[in-house]
């Protein structure tokens, strides 16, 4: 078997740690006879897998004891939803800082259970860059701020937490979820999409404060409603339970290779290299500011776009799979997750560097 090194967006690739694990717990789980998939999700083998990843997760970025954490479907697209129908009982305003295609889209879905105002929008500058938070035009009465703290398509991100004063912060954090230390306790709600970060496709962590949990809109369905799912124990209808299986084992790797501080660090490194390689290169372009530049989803052009085709197919003989970019921006798109090892980042600047060599 030859695995190759997935660059993809999401569904991402997961540390072949947990792969393994899986495999081998794929037919009997610790001896129950069954595999995770077989189980029910009411029984005490599952329940325990459930709450054995629920406190790996809020040991990883030590959450506090008044937050709740929940496991859900309905992917972060979901929670496009799912934040305003739970957060917009009392006022029926929020503002929305925009830096890229996924806040638009949360905007507008937003925008059906209340008034969803722009306070901020960098789509002037193509979201290459974020607008400062000195600019955003924050409303008196919101009941939440809703941001993206790494925009998956443009390859912008957050580097600090923007202080949005009382109104509960809100964030999309399913592109750099659990790349880094997060300080909980200046949210409101987080969720994320496991399908980059923490696990596959099918679950979504939703992170929310205890005193939110009462404000949900009368018309909130109850697979969204937070409070009923946190009173079931994220099980008021069947879980996706192997996702969540999944997530557990990610999170335990995560842990073993010395927490959010390590990973971070390693990040960092990765991500400093394929970027230093692009800016001293005259044959390809990273368009972000540099002061604002995904540490997760690295975008670049080529010289020449008459080459994307000859640079994906080599690319792909190379074993260097999906840098293709969104077909929104064009060009290439190298997402550096997690589980991207370090090896990853440096077969791929090897390679670009080879042809450009050879189409330079």
């Amino acid at each position: 078997m030859s695995r190759v090194y997935n660059f993809s967006a999401g569904p991402a690739t997961l540390p072949v740690e947990v792969l393994e694990k899986a495999q081998a717990e794929m037919l009997d789980w610790q001896d129950s006879g069954m595999s995770v998939m077989e189980m029910s999700h009411r029984g005490s083998a599952f329940v325990s897998i459930a709450e054995d990843a629920t406190a790996r997760l809020r040991r990883l970025l030590n959450v506090p004891d008044d937050y709740s954490v929940l496991f859900l479907q309905g992917g972060a697209a979901g929670q496009f939803a799912g934040v305003p129908l739970n957060l917009m009982g009392h006022s029926q305003i929020a503002d929305y800082v925009v830096t890229g295609n996924w806040g638009k889209k949360a905007i507008k879905e937003a925008g059906k259970y209340g008034e969803a105002r722009l306070a901020a929008s960098g789509e002037a500058d193509g979201f290459t860059s974020i607008p400062p938070v000195a600019d955003w035009q924050l409303s008196s009465d919101a009941a939440y701020v809703h941001y993206t703290p790494n925009e998956t398509i443009q390859g912008v991100e957050f580097q600090e937490t923007p202080d949005v004063g009382n109104a509960p912060l809100v964030a999309d954090m399913s592109s750099d979820f659990l790349s880094r230390p997060v300080d909980v306790s200046k949210y409101g709600v987080i969720y994320a999409g496991a399908q980059k970060n923490a696990g596959p496709a099918g679950i979504t962590m939703v992170i929310v404060r205890n005193d939110l949990l009462e404000q949900a809109q009368a018309a909130c369905p109850m697979v969204l409603d937070y409070k009923q799912q946190r009173d079931a124990d994220s099980m008021l209808n069947t879980p996706a339970c192997y996702a969540w299986y999944i997530c557990g084992l990610t999170f335990e790797w995560l842990e073993n290779q010395g927490g959010l501080e390590a990973i971070e660090k390693i990040n960092i490194r990765k991500a400093s290299k394929l970027y230093d390689f692009i800016d001293g290169s005259d044959f390809y372009r990273n368009p972000v500011d540099p002061a604002v530049r995904s540490r997760m989803n690295v975008p670049f052009l080529l010289a020449d776009d008459a080459l994307n085709k000859t640079f994906l197919a080599q690319a792909e003989d190379a074993g260097l799979s999906t840098l293709k970019g969104h077909r929104s921006v064009g060009g290439m798109r190298a997402s550096i997750y997690n589980a991207m090892p370090e090896s990853g980042v440096d077969a791929l600047i090897e390679f670009m560097r080879a042809f450009e060599k050879d189409n330079g």
